[in-house]
């Protein structure tokens, strides 16, 4: 466990490594960051002296080397916009949007597993036939579709729920979250139904597909013929081997949600860092951008290691390290 552990850490600077470079090298197409900054009535002398200032003008190696080296000791740069650390403005924003992301992925927890197991259990009755006709439709629907579908319906038409901003929200040692106040908890309906509509129909399909291989597999015929109660059989040892690869497949969708929150933000105005994101583009704020795209994957990489890692919890005859017995 230890060797593997090391590898994978190992890889996974690698992988961050790869990203980082990627993300910094994208920040010279972008715009001129100094258009926001100056305005128009900076003279172009000035505006030289402020990207020599910057360091907008030394060569590539010179300034990605400086940003490893800052990054190193956990600074990510400044924000031009908002006159910060880009760690600090998108771990205030953090918050907003891990609360999506979690309320997101218990509706797919509670939902998808046991629509999954249904269908394949009873995979000829009417209910499963149109759980599944559900789920083709919902994956051929964009998330933003789905978002303004739900916000005419429940907000402009029926006027249940509200259909933009965080509400109101209550802090506990420091973090302000909207699960613990009515208003706050009405808020977060639409953006978390939204957001797992991505994933929702996937997960029924996935679910399915391996418990339906689970109970035609030989270990379940012969615990059926061994007289074990049918619901045993099922739950214990068949929907325990379906969740293997669920949880592979959660593990990467965690950091995929996380990246669509952008649309999901957008469309309810939700002060997330997908919405944070988008601000930064259109005001060419480069390191508040490049600070995004290592954080969203960061989030992939450890999501990913930490899959790896439970591999061995749910299944313990899984060789994690890829080595022979």
């Amino acid at each position: 466990m230890f060797t593997f552990l090391i590898k994978r850490l190992f890889q996974a600077l690698v992988v961050m490594f790869v990203i980082s470079l990627v993300a910094f090298s994208i920040q010279d197409n972008l715009g001129d960051p100094l258009r926001e900054l100056v305005g128009q009535s900076v003279s172009e002398e000035e505006r030289q002296i402020l990207r020599d200032e910057l360091g907008l003008n030394d060569p590539f190696p010179v300034k990605y080397t400086r940003f490893i080296v800052n990054a190193a000791h956990g600074d990510l740069g400044t924000s031009y916009f908002f006159k910060k650390p880009v760690v600090e403005v998108i771990f205030d924003k953090l918050e907003a949007t891990l609360e999506l992301v979690f309320g997101a992925a218990l509706i797919i927890l509670f939902v998808a597993i046991p629509l999954g197991v249904y269908c394949a259990i009873h995979p000829k009755s009417a209910w499963t036939k149109m759980i599944m006709a559900f789920s083709s439709l919902g994956i051929s629907v964009p998330v933003f579709l789905t978002a303004i579908m739900l916000m005419y319906v429940f907000s402009i038409e029926l006027q249940w729920l509200p259909s933009y901003g965080r509400g109101e929200t209550f802090n506990v040692l420091g973090w302000e979250t909207g699960y613990l106040t009515k208003d706050g908890l009405l808020h977060l309906i639409l953006p978390c139904v939204s957001l797992a509509s991505i994933m929702l129909p996937l997960f029924i399909r996935l679910v399915r597909s391996e418990m339906l291989e689970a109970l035609g597999s030989e270990y379940v015929k012969f615990a059926m013929a061994k007289g074990l109660a049918v619901n045993k059989v099922h739950y214990q040892h068949a929907l325990k081997n379906t969740m293997l690869p669920v949880l592979t497949v959660g593990g990467v969708q965690i950091g995929t949600m996380v990246a669509y929150t952008i649309l999901t933000e957008t469309v309810f105005q939700w002060p997330g860092t997908g919405f944070l994101f988008l601000e930064a583009v259109n005001r060419v704020d480069t390191p508040l951008i490049t600070a995004y795209v290592i954080f969203v994957g960061l989030i992939f990489v450890v999501t990913n290691t930490v899959v790896d890692l439970l591999y061995g919890v749910v299944d313990p005859t899984v060789n994690i390290t890829g080595k022979g017995a």
